[in-house]
């Protein structure tokens, strides 16, 4: 009878693991050309990445690492970054119309317009 609420506690794991989990080859699109329209780079370390001008529109950033990471200029169009850790990155110049942002942390942060934000230190 025990072995039920295991497997599904692994199954579960497994699920969560599977959902956040960004995509190898849409990771190496994006090291290889700076763009990576419609990706899935959920939860992907890109803390301190050179991502100046990056095309990511669409993209799936959700609990993504871009902490000290460069989106000077980045096309960020739709893109899902809820969750993710934006703490002292640069976003100056960056397009975000329809960018979702929900539970993001700014701390630090250098906003489009060269505001800097400070919320969730």
């Amino acid at each position: 009878m025990k072995l039920i609420p295991t497997a599904l506690t692994v199954a579960a794991i497994m699920f969560a693991n599977a959902a956040f989990s960004a995509d190898p080859a849409d990771l190496q699109k994006l090291k290889d050309t700076g763009a990576c329209v419609k990706c899935n780079l959920s939860g992907a370390d890109l803390s301190g990445a050179g991502l100046s001008g990056a095309n990511l529109m669409f993209a799936n950033l959700e609990l993504a690492n871009l902490r000290n990471t460069n989106l000077t200029g980045a096309f960020l169009r739709g893109a899902n970054l809820e969750g993710a850790n934006l703490a002292s990155a640069d976003l100056t110049g960056a397009f975000m119309r329809g960018t979702y942002m929900v539970e993001v942390l700014f701390c630090n942060t250098i906003m489009p317009d060269g505001s800097v934000i400070y919320s969730g230190c």
